[in-house]
């Protein structure tokens, strides 16, 4: 897999993300359903938004080694949310951190929607290639 990242502004290193991801020759792509915080036994958290956030990656991360991937191939991580300044303003100490220990570079949208499944308050929707 040949895999180029594209960010023609300056300002886009503060997003920890990128404008652009293209990917050449995949070996595979994995469509990851959202991921939210829900325990092994399907319970899901009525924790706070930034323990929420937790639980969740460490489920994505469970769901792409399991899979065979690596979570430096993410190429798109979309983040839905019930509240984005919440998110941006609670969750950052978290969420950036992640980004850096796998070296992701992704193209992401961030979402504020009404509700999410219980009472799930963010989700992580990632697409990986090999």
């Amino acid at each position: 897999m040949q895999k180029t990242t594209f960010d023609p502004w300056a300002w886009g290193k503060n997003t920890n993300s990128v404008q652009a991801v293209e990917v050449k020759q995949p070996e595979g792509t994995l469509y990851c359903s959202g991921q939210v915080a829900i325990d092994a036994n399907g319970v899901p958290s009525s924790a706070d938004m930034r323990s929420q956030l937790i639980q969740t990656i460490a489920n994505l991360e469970q769901l792409i080694t399991e899979s065979g991937y690596e979570l430096k191939n993410i190429v798109r991580l979309n983040i839905y949310t019930t509240n984005m300044n919440e998110f941006f303003t609670t969750c950052m100490d978290v969420y950036v951190p992640f980004l850096q220990k796998y070296g992701i570079q992704q193209a992401t949208t961030g979402f504020e929607v009404k509700g999410l499944f219980a009472t799930c308050t963010i989700e992580l929707e990632a697409t990986v290639v090999k």
